[in-house]
């Protein structure tokens, strides 16, 4: 067995990033929220973690939509 062309390599690895982004948005996120309660920061600054949090989650769904229909994509073809 050798190894997987590139080609079987990149969802994988994509899959893996938005894996992750999710995992480390999270943990960021909760961390802010912690940390924005603990040292009394303003509203509106703890939001902008809010809309960071947001972004980086669409931007997970967007990738993990386009794995899907590549894989899909590429089902149909074999």
């Amino acid at each position: 067995m050798g190894a997987p062309d590139p080609e079987r390599r990149l969802p994988a690895r994509e899959a893996r990033l938005v894996a992750f982004v999710i995992a480390g948005t999270m943990v960021l996120w909760m961390g802010a929220q912690w940390l924005g309660g603990r040292l009394g920061w303003e509203t509106r600054f703890v939001f902008l973690f809010d809309l960071a949090a947001l972004a980086a989650f669409v931007w997970a769904l967007v990738v993990t939509y386009q794995i899907w229909r590549r894989h899909k994509a590429a089902g149909r073809e074999s």
